[in-house]
């Protein structure tokens, strides 16, 4: 069997509960040889050895750090790690179709493309509702007036468009072609190794958003260029009651989408890209709160008998414990700064099982 041209790098994205089901699905589902780099960062013990189960039984390489890691600092933990021509990240909750794989690469060979994304579908039942299916980061002519404008008294406005996001997979079956569009997304996505040669690594001054558009302004900046492809489709699952989160997950979420990490995120963001403050900054510093609630407030809220079955009681509620589930963010945030500093201060490397796949 000829050696693989792409490795998948899988890492958590916000939670540890869809590991299982993730990795069975990428196994079912790709028919086209890979080798598999997993990235754990800090996982539950009942997940630590599972993935150390599959990674002696499948032969991938297993890489465990001891706390919880940002997605681009896994997805660079992953990548010094990569030979093959080619890299997909993938994160930790996502499903994917059969021939995702061929139809991702298949499209970089064809086309030439920096960047490869799929047809991204979100939430459960799978393979449903339309994330993302290419989108853009600019309303101007192009991504070079785009870079152009951060020398003109207008500034750069930054945009996050997500083509068809919400709309049914169904009603766009066989409707949608191949096309260069301006942004990817990391939930699965496929790129090119040699552009980290210009680009440089992830950068990890983000760790709670903005990733994908910081990557695909980067590619472009580079001269490179994002295809989406329809024939490749995946679904990454969102917390919900068919896939909800679990109690050992509610931590490392609380983390991941905290107003710490997504302040630092935005203002990174910002800067690098000399980007003007508008609506969309003040829009995403919203959206964390918001995102915490839901996810992990509101679903024990339902709990409660008979009251929980009302939405504008778990809502309302869920706005009003709002300052609580803030200050609980902060201790977390300074919980894990205590962890990092501990293990930062320890000479013992990350663990990693390396096998071949």
């Amino acid at each position: 069997m000829a050696a693989p041209i792409v490795t998948i790098v899988v890492s958590p994205r916000d939670r540890f509960s869809m590991t299982d089901e993730s990795l069975e699905s990428l196994y079912a589902r790709t028919a086209t040889p890979f080798d598999l780099v997993y990235v754990d960062g800090f996982s539950p013990p009942e997940t630590a050895a599972y993935l150390q189960g599959q990674a002696a039984e499948r032969g991938f390489r297993l890489i465990r750090v001891e706390h919880y890691l940002s997605p681009n600092q896994a997805r660079n933990i992953g990548l010094q790690h990569v030979t093959t021509p080619y890299v997909v990240f993938a994160d930790n909750d996502v499903i994917y179709t059969d021939g995702w794989l061929d139809a991702l690469l298949g499209c970089a060979e064809e086309t030439g493309a920096s960047v490869v994304t799929p047809l991204t579908c979100e939430g459960h039942p799978v393979h449903d509702v339309i994330h993302h299916a290419g989108g853009a980061f600019t309303d101007l002519p192009s991504t070079e007036d785009f870079f152009a404008a951060a020398d003109t008294p207008a500034g750069r406005k930054i945009l996050e468009i997500q083509n068809l996001h919400l709309d049914r997979l169904d009603d766009w079956k066989d409707k949608l072609s191949r096309v260069e569009t301006g942004t990817c997304e990391f939930h699965c996505v496929l790129v090119r190794r040699e552009i980290f040669d210009t680009i440089g690594p992830l950068d990890e001054r983000l760790k709670a958003s903005k990733e994908h558009l910081d990557l695909s302004l980067s590619v472009y900046q580079a001269g490179g260029k994002i295809v989406f492809e329809p024939g490749a489709v995946i679904t990454f699952v969102l917390p919900c009651p068919g896939r909800p989160l679990r109690s050992y997950d509610w931590e490392f979420f609380l983390l991941r989408w905290s107003d710490a990490w997504g302040g630092l995120s935005l203002e990174a963001f910002q800067r690098k890209w000399k980007l003007q403050e508008t609506d969309f900054f003040e829009a995403k510093r919203r959206i964390y709160s918001w995102r915490r609630i839901q996810s992990v407030v509101i679903p024990q809220l339902q709990r409660i008998p008979l009251l929980g079955r009302s939405r504008r009681f778990t809502h309302r509620l869920g706005r009003t414990l709002q300052p609580i589930e803030r200050m609980v963010g902060r201790r977390i945030v300074r919980r894990h700064e205590r962890r990092l500093a501990q293990v930062s201060g320890s000479a013992a490397p990350p663990a990693a099982m390396e096998a071949t796949h």
